[in-house]
């Protein structure tokens, strides 16, 4: 059995399914999976329940000192949940209402720091994967394998829509539209760590292709790496 461990950096937009199949790739190579989006998603979560003034930088520092992010297995659905103190809030996270304000708070050069730091340090022993807008280029600039998925705008609409629409019967496409192109333009404009595709990744368009044929192409590259 090959024992090597890598770094797997998977960034791109809102909804190109990078959580999807990076929760897959670290089933198949029994690698850790951290979804970065989701310590953002927290904090978010946090600033609005404490009514945090994202312009008054000795808040937002204060703030972050209060906040304790973790990620839990949970056995019951075979996932990996976020913790906020101690507070499983895997679901509350994906409301629209945070979604609306993640990116504005990613935004913040304190917040970034806060996170990639801990997400360096899930990072030492390698046999991670970690997906987000910075990955490949600020948190594991190092990385072993890095990929960047894209989609067609419209297929990620729908993407997204419909798994709002599990949850929120009321949700708009229009509505999921105009948060996905704010998000776009905040994460690529941002002047902290920007979204950007990495020299060295590799990318993947994922309009056409079957959950199973991008699983079957993304393993591939990974044991390519693995050798």
């Amino acid at each position: 059995m090959n024992t090597k461990k890598i770094i797997i950096a998977i960034d791109g937009m809102s909804s190109c399914g990078k959580s999807t199949i990076a929760k897959q790739m670290a089933q198949k190579l029994n690698y850790i999976y951290v979804d970065s989006g989701a310590m953002y998603r927290a904090i978010t979560l946090y600033f609005l329940r404490n009514n945090i003034d994202l312009t008054n930088t000795d808040q937002v520092v204060d703030a972050l000192k209060e906040i304790e992010l973790d990620f839990r297995y949970n056995d019951q659905n075979n996932q990996v949940e976020i913790f906020l103190n101690e507070e499983n809030v895997e679901y509350l996270i994906r409301e629209m209402l945070v979604a609306e304000k993640v990116s504005e708070v990613a935004a913040l050069a304190e917040v970034r720091n806060f996170a990639i730091r801990q997400q360096q340090k899930m990072g030492r022993k390698k046999g991670i994967i970690m997906d987000g807008r910075d990955i490949g280029t600020v948190v594991f600039p190092d990385a072993e394998l890095k990929l960047y998925l894209t989609a067609d705008n419209a297929v990620r609409v729908e993407r997204r829509f419909k798994e709002l629409y599990e949850k929120n019967p009321n949700i708009s496409i229009e509505e999921v539209a105009r948060n996905i192109e704010m998000r776009d333009y905040i994460d690529t404009n941002r002047e902290i760590s920007p979204l950007r595709k990495a020299d060295d990744a590799i990318e993947i368009n994922n309009t056409n292709l079957t959950p199973e044929e991008q699983l079957e192409k993304v393993l591939s590259l990974a044991h390519q790496v693995l050798g």
